[in-house]
C-alpha cells in the first residue's frame, strides 16, 4: 500500500526582517520539534522512503532536523516548485521520481499542505507548523494517479502539540 506523508515546515523565525522570505529559518521551537517528530515517525514504524522538500531554507531545515531525529538515512531531494506550490506542484514533484517508493514524505508550507491533503482526501484537517498528516491509498493506486481528487484516506494526523 503507497503512503504518502505530507509535513508542513517546522516554526520558522521572523528574528531577522530583512532576509527575503525563502531564506528564513527555524526558530528554536522549529529547532526542536523537527527532530522530535522524526524520532516520533520513526516510532510509529512510518518511515518514508524518500523526502522531497521546497527549497526554502525553514523547509529544508525542517527535513534535515527530521532525518537527523529519526537515525535513519532518508535521502532528501529539494524541489523549487515545492515553495509555494499550486497543487499541481506536488504532483508533478511525485511525477518527476524515476521510480517512486511505497512511502514518500513531501516538506512544503501552507496553505499548499492544507490543500493537498483536502484535494486527495477530501477532508479538511489544518495544519500548523511541523505537523504531519499520513495518508494510505488503496492497493490499486499508481503514484502517476496522485493528481486524482478523493484517492487517499487520512490515517494519522500527528501535531506536535499532541504527540510530543
Amino acid at each position: 500500500m503507497k503512503q504518502l506523508l505530507i509535513m508542513r515546515h517546522a516554526k520558522s523565525s521572523w528574528a531577522d526582517e530583512t532576509l527575503a522570505d525563502h531564506d528564513r529559518p527555524l526558530n528554536s521551537r522549529g529547532q526542536n520539534n523537527a527532530p522530535r517528530m522524526g524520532e516520533f515517525v520513526a516510532e510509529q514504524n512510518c518511515l518514508p522512503d524518500i523526502i522531497l522538500s521546497s527549497t526554502a531554507q525553514r523547509a529544508t531545515e525542517t527535513a534535515k532536523r527530521f532525518v537527523e531525529g529519526c537515525g535513519n538515512a532518508i535521502p532528501i531531494r529539494e524541489r523549487r516548485g515545492l515553495y509555494h506550490p499550486s497543487l499541481s506542484d506536488y504532483h508533478e514533484a511525485i511525477n518527476q521520481l524515476s521510480d517512486p517508493p511505497e512511502r514518500i514524505m513531501v516538506v512544503s508550507h501552507n496553505p499548499g499542505s492544507q490543500e493537498w491533503v483536502y484535494q486527495l482526501t477530501r477532508e479538511y484537517e489544518s495544519i500548523p507548523t511541523a505537523t504531519i498528516a499520513l495518508l494510505a491509498f488503496d492497493d490499486a493506486f499508481q503514484w502517476f494517479d496522485i493528481h486524482k481528487p478523493g484517492t487517499a484516506e487520512i490515517v494519522a494526523i500527528w501535531r506536535p502539540k499532541e504527540v510530543l
